[in-house]
């Protein structure tokens, strides 16, 4: 957003925008993949990734889903222990998944991008931390500036976990902060205090740890604007490197725990939606750029100078300046990016460990990329990554729906249209549009235009 300040939206207009659509963090979007697609189709696509680009690298991701409690309000899929012993076995299994890829990839096993998500990653002791590292390192090199993430949990993470990270290469911590009202976090079952936040975030200064991220997320049951403004105030006492403030999905058909969420404590429409507007100006006031629709950096980060290039991307760990072209991902739920394919590994621990103990890749469900995904997953990134999208003329034909929906796209205030003298038409969103830009993507979904009525999978709102 260019502008200072959140725009002020009638409550019509938010009524008006505020249904269903998907978030876009992949396209095609999970629902359109597929069982049909299994271990040997992931398997040719590693092979074949491996093949057609053999020196560049790649992005890894390890989904370590043990926690030590259940979030009513998480979306994630994760393994609820005490056992601090219980990843043991899990950690041999990634180790065996981990062959399997590497065999596949041959040579091609330099890594520019390595993230730890879950759950909760640093459920794991110093000593499994050091061991489940060694096992990557063991099997793939490591580029001497990689960016080398991990999710922590202030309550959960000791400095001890901090220092083991820092000496093993890690540069970056995100922390899912949420809400710092105890009321808030008392009705999603999620507690840290702001001095187990700081104590987290000073320790990790101290070690060298280049970038520090936040996740908000508004819409949570009980807030209000007046917690909520103490939690951004704190938040900016802080200062991360980076933040991402989400809409927080309501899908209790989809996930059990959030049953348990009293509904008449959720704010809605335009109450939520003030939320995130209070954050923005919040955050803007402070310093921060946003990036995107839910992003914000602080003005010399490498997402702030990717913005001003509209170079910035985003892959299944968020928005980002590094990513490989290629992501393969280990443990359950895993999500790989590679070879023109998506491939979800299993959700199961059960079913994990048995597809390995066979020596089969774990996969669940994929889908191979027809050449018109490709182009309009890379208009889609565009859009929600840099507010602007440029179809050249060649691009152009074959639109005529899509150009008659951004018509009206630009009657409702979304998008403002630029036709360039070579014939290429230039998109950018508006303030407004970058409130609403998931429904600005969906101009460009084939595949959710071709669907209607309840043939259409199920979505949280765009509010």
């Amino acid at each position: 957003m260019t502008s200072r300040h959140f725009p002020v939206i009638p409550a019509e207009t938010i009524r008006r925008f505020d249904v269903a659509g998907p978030r876009y963090t992949s396209y095609p979007t999970a629902p359109e993949w597929t069982t049909d697609f299994g271990p040997a189709d992931h398997a040719r696509a590693i092979w074949q990734a491996a093949t057609n680009n053999p020196d560049e690298p790649i992005s890894l991701y390890v989904h370590l889903p043990f926690c030590h409690s259940l979030c009513t309000f998480c979306g994630c899929n994760v393994i609820v222990s005490k056992d601090r012993s219980r990843p043991e076995a899990y950690i041999d299994q990634l180790f065996r998944e981990m062959d399997l890829v590497a065999s596949l990839l041959g040579q091609r096993r330099t890594l520019s991008q390595i993230h730890w998500g879950g759950g909760t990653p640093t459920f794991l002791t110093e000593a499994q931390i050091q061991r489940l590292w060694q096992g990557i390192a063991q099997r793939f090199r490591v580029l001497p500036d990689a960016e080398i993430a991990i999710e922590v949990h202030p309550g959960h993470t000791t400095t001890s976990q901090l220092d083991v990270l820092a000496g093993l290469g890690f540069n970056r911590l995100s922390m899912g902060v949420q809400d710092f009202d105890p009321r808030v976090q008392d009705l999603i079952g999620r507690h840290q205090s702001i001095e187990q936040t700081e104590l987290v975030v000073n320790h990790a200064r101290g070690l060298g740890f280049t970038g520090i991220n936040f996740d908000l997320i508004y819409g949570l049951p009980g807030q209000n604007t007046a917690a909520w403004a103490e939690t951004l105030r704190e938040v900016n006492r802080l200062r991360p490197d980076r933040l991402a403030v989400y809409s927080f999905a309501y899908l209790p058909t989809l996930r059990a725990q959030q049953r348990k969420i009293p509904l008449a404590e959720l704010p809605m429409g335009p109450d939520k939606l003030g939320l995130l507007g209070q954050a923005h100006d919040a955050l803007v006031d402070a310093g921060y750029r946003p990036i995107g629709f839910d992003h914000f950096a602080l003005p010399g980060d490498g997402l702030v100078r990717a913005l001003n290039a509209r170079t910035v991307g985003r892959n299944f760990q968020g928005f980002t300046v590094t990513a490989a072209p290629d992501t393969v991902a280990f443990g359950i739920t895993g999500i790989s990016d590679i070879g023109g394919s998506y491939a979800q590994n299993v959700k199961k621990p059960t079913a994990y460990a048995e597809a390995l103990a066979a020596g089969h890749l774990p996969v669940e469900r994929g889908l191979c990329l027809t050449e018109d995904d490709v182009r309009r997953r890379r208009w889609i990134n565009q859009l929600l990554c840099n507010d602007w999208l440029r179809l050249d003329r060649m691009e152009l034909g074959g639109l005529e729906d899509e150009l008659g929906d951004l018509e009206k796209r630009e009657e409702e205030g979304l998008i403002e249209r630029q036709w360039l003298t070579d014939g290429a038409l230039d998109i950018t969103l508006t303030e407004l549009g970058r409130v609403f830009a998931r429904h600005v993507a969906m101009v460009f979904d084939n595949r959710l235009r071709a669907k209607k009525g309840t043939d259409r999978p199920l979505y949280s709102k765009a509010v």
